[in-house]
């Protein structure tokens, strides 16, 4: 072990680690590798930071530059082969764990009319986001819904689900969210297929949106306690005029503008017990202030353009475009039309952050609230 170079994370501040290596501690820490331990304080600073330092960084995945190489993959593989055909997104700072951002996974799926994935099962939890195409559905635990495009739904973990396009229907891409990397990292994952590769519809088609996605209403005797919500389907047209319903009670957030949470009908609660969903607007010319909080961000455009400063950086975006937002880095969000508003659909982990008390927010001080760009 002659010459290993060693961590040793000193700061030379009270009450933090700054142990200068010798000889004899050097000696010292390859007798206790030998035995698979370590001394704290050569990693007490690293694995303890002062505040939360992201591995992910800021990107912006242009939907022109992706839309033509998601469709060109239903030339290579079908979904029989790919078991799902798709695109994922691999932030540059999360590459080991296939991640678009943080815990959190994305990818853009893509089926053609006549097309049907087999279903199947897993711990993890997922939802979609129909971004174009007309036919397309998802089936859970023997509920169907008929999607369209802005439309949201789940597929809660440990529920049978599988997804295809009616014959009659056009070629449809959607975006997945699930939280696979963060149940890798439990070590809790399971996946099984489903033993006759397709499940039975045994329920009236949009029965859940039909029984439980009236405001303010509740089926009488329906019994529901299950960790996710029963709302499987949350669609466009409901969530965008409750956006401009709301625009006429409220300024909103300075930092987020209009924004409303996707929840579960019987708790109040997120959608589901690890990822929770918004959808924010942004009145015409509307800019926010930056702030920061723990949690990371997925966001894909449902309408309009605009731009996002993250950590100083730009990024302009217009619709269909997707970007994440990692935990603890400031953001602010500005619609570039001044006639038209510009909805921003958006997924996180902020049901972890909040159940493990986590959950910490940050209003950025300096200049007005906005931060200055950098290089």
């Amino acid at each position: 072990m002659a010459g290993k170079a060693r961590e040793n994370h000193r700061e030379d501040v009270a009450g933090r680690a700054n142990v200068e290596d010798t000889p004899e501690l050097l000696a010292y820490y390859n007798e206790l590798e030998r035995l698979e331990a370590g001394a704290l304080w050569t990693v007490a600073n690293k694995i303890e930071p002062w505040q939360p330092k992201s591995s992910s960084v800021p990107v912006l995945w242009r939907y022109e530059d992706l839309r033509a190489h998601v469709l060109r993959s239903v030339e290579l593989v079908s979904p029989e082969k790919a078991g799902r055909r798709v695109i994922y997104l691999n932030n540059p700072g999360r590459r080991e764990h296939a991640a678009a951002v943080g815990w959190l996974y994305s990818g853009l799926q893509v089926m053609h009319p006549g097309e049907v994935a087999s279903a199947h099962a897993h711990s993890a939890s997922a939802l979609r986001f129909i971004m174009e195409g007309e036919g397309a559905y998802t089936i859970v635990d023997g509920h169907k819904m008929t999607l369209g495009a802005n439309d949201f739904v789940l597929t809660p973990n440990g529920t049978w689900h599988e997804h295809g396009v009616s014959s009659d229907g056009t070629p449809c891409i959607w975006q997945d969210g699930l939280d696979i990397p963060l149940v890798n990292a439990l070590e809790a994952n399971f996946y099984v297929v489903h033993p006759d590769l397709q499940q039975r519809v045994g329920y009236p088609v949009n029965d859940m949106t039909h029984s439980w996605g009236n405001p303010g209403l509740r089926p009488a005797g329906a019994e529901w306690s299950r960790g996710y919500s029963p709302l499987l389907k949350y669609e466009w047209g409901p969530t965008y005029e409750a956006l401009q319903r709301y625009a006429k009670a409220t300024e909103g957030s300075p930092y987020d503008g209009l924004l409303m949470n996707y929840v579960n009908p019987v708790t109040g609660g997120p959608v589901m017990q690890t990822i929770g969903a918004s959808m924010q607007m942004l009145r015409p010319g509307e800019s926010t202030q930056a702030h920061r909080h723990t949690g990371s961000f997925i966001y894909q455009v449902a309408k309009g353009r605009g731009h996002s400063i993250i950590d100083g950086k730009r990024f302009d975006w217009k619709e269909r475009d997707i970007f994440c937002v990692p935990s603890w880095a400031w953001h602010e969000h500005a619609n570039a039309s001044a006639s038209e508003d510009a909805c921003l659909f958006t997924f996180n982990d902020l049901p972890v952050m909040h159940s493990l008390g986590l959950y910490r927010e940050e209003a950025f001080g300096d200049n007005g609230g906005r931060q200055p760009l950098v290089s």
